[in-house]
């Protein structure tokens, strides 16, 4: 599945322009059987404009501090995946392909955490989103997340593939994950 990005620019003389537009791929990787990410726009600084319409570009799948990514995330039912052929060799090249991905995941069950803030919008489809503590909430189209730096897992339990449109920032983490006194300061 391709998805249709345009971007807009200025020209020399500071009018609004089309500078282009281009159907993105999301390639497949074995280790991930059904789950695409179309990364439409990333870059590993501070927002600025493009004029020429060039992605400024992201090294990593997670961005640094002041960097973000865009893109379209889809997961694919959890009873469908079936993982086919070495899965050192797959991993490789999701790696590869995903770099930093496939290194935030722990084993088993797809909990990870990252210093982003994560927005996400439920395009189609359902999930459940999954926290450390075993909480967990099932999203449907039209709902929307934002996460907090929080360590989770998706699980598509549904029967269809859900997508997910994702905008991620890159924050600094406060060094003991969380200020205790003002979540206790909540809780009252």
């Amino acid at each position: 599945m391709k998805v249709r990005r345009v971007v807009t620019g200025h020209n020399a003389a500071g009018k609004a322009v089309f500078v282009s537009d281009a159907e993105i791929g999301a390639p497949a990787y074995g280790i991930m059987p059904g789950s695409f990410f179309h990364k439409l726009w990333t870059a590993d600084a501070p927002p600025k404009f493009p004029d020429d319409g060039k992605e400024p570009g992201g090294t990593g799948f997670f961005p640094p501090r002041g960097g973000y990514r865009f893109m379209i995330m889809t997961l694919p039912p959890h009873d469908s995946v079936n993982i086919v052929g070495d899965k050192r060799a797959l991993a490789a090249e999701a790696k590869a392909g995903l770099p930093g991905l496939i290194e935030h995941m722990e084993r088993g069950g797809g909990m990870h955490t990252t210093d982003t803030i994560d927005f996400e919008y439920i395009l189609s489809g359902e999930v459940d989103l999954i926290l450390d503590d075993g909480a967990k909430v099932t999203l449907r189209a039209g709902d929307t997340v934002v996460q907090n730096g929080t360590r989770h897992a998706w699980q598509n339990h549904g029967t269809v593939p859900c997508q997910i449109v994702v905008f991620v920032l890159g924050v600094e983490r406060n060094p003991s994950g969380m200020d205790l006194a003002r979540a206790s300061a909540v809780k009252k």
